[in-house]
């Protein structure tokens, strides 16, 4: 049973991420720690924050799925911060197929979990 926006499975993924993506922002080089490293840090922690703010409000159908919404979006930032990494030769090829496998299924989530909410509120996922 859902109690908290703790208890979605989607938060649960969204936080773990965050730590990860931190941990990878702090190895990039000190010149990108301005540009790439905190656009990278802020995208991911929007996730889990906007989650947990339209867990809030979810007594708004609409608000809780814009929220979620915005979630999507940070989400789909994230993917493609993770390509520029790559593409710029700053993480190894195995973490970006991690980090963009992880981050595919957080969005695949994020979007049932928008299109399914008013059928199944209480559903974990």
């Amino acid at each position: 049973m859902i109690q908290s926006y703790k208890d979605l499975d989607v938060y649960k993924r969204s936080y773990g991420l965050v730590l990860k993506m931190y941990k990878v922002a702090m190895t990039l080089p000190k010149e990108e720690q301005y540009v790439l490293s905190n656009q990278l840090r802020r995208a991911a922690i929007s996730i889990p924050l906007n989650i947990a703010e339209g867990y809030g409000r979810k007594s708004s159908e609409a608000e809780f799925k814009h929220f979620l919404r915005i979630s999507l979006g940070s989400c789909n930032e994230v993917r493609v911060l993770v390509d520029m990494l790559k593409d710029l030769c700053l993480v190894e090829a195995k973490l970006h197929e991690e980090l963009a496998g992880e981050y595919t299924i957080l969005a695949k989530q994020l979007y049932r979990l928008i299109h399914k909410w008013q059928k199944h509120p209480t559903s974990g996922f």
